[in-house]
């Protein structure tokens, strides 16, 4: 149930970004959604893609520093109060959300997150056992194909 994310170290200097999306592009590789974080000298990259490790690897030859990670992705009503509602049940059971991004995904009423957790696989079963619907790999990339 957990989706493999490329995370890229990137200078944060003008081109840099552009620079690593256009090399993406050129090896065919297509992002189905991403996060940016910046600090004053690096920025990471955080991107969903169809082949995480082919991607890794072609990014790596051109001299990319990239690092697959585990996170989650989970659809939840798309209402307010949503998201604090999941994050509130997340946090009674002791789980800390190191970091989460919007997927540019909507449908009937639902908005799908991602989801980093410090304990990914608790993550995962904690949200499962609420009855969350937490998206395995091959339905996330179906949604975007769609």
């Amino acid at each position: 149930m957990m989706l493999q994310q490329l995370s890229l170290f990137l200078e944060n200097k003008p081109g840099h970004l552009s620079s690593a999306c256009r090399t993406l592009g050129e090896f065919g590789i297509d992002i189905l959604t991403l996060s940016l974080a910046d600090t004053q000298q690096f920025g990471i990259l955080r991107l969903i893609v169809q082949d995480p490790v082919a991607a890794k690897a072609k990014l790596e030859t051109v001299g990319y520093t990239v690092r697959l990670t585990e996170v989650v992705a989970v659809e939840i009503e798309d209402r307010p109060g949503g998201l604090a509602d999941l994050l509130t049940l997340l946090n009674d059971k002791g789980l800390n959300v190191e970091y989460m991004y919007a997927f540019s995904y909507r449908s009937h009423g639902r908005a799908l997150m991602i989801f980093r957790f410090d304990d990914t696989k608790m993550g995962c079963d904690v949200l499962i056992a609420s009855g969350a619907k937490v998206l395995p790999e091959n339905e996330v990339l179906t949604l975007i194909r769609n």
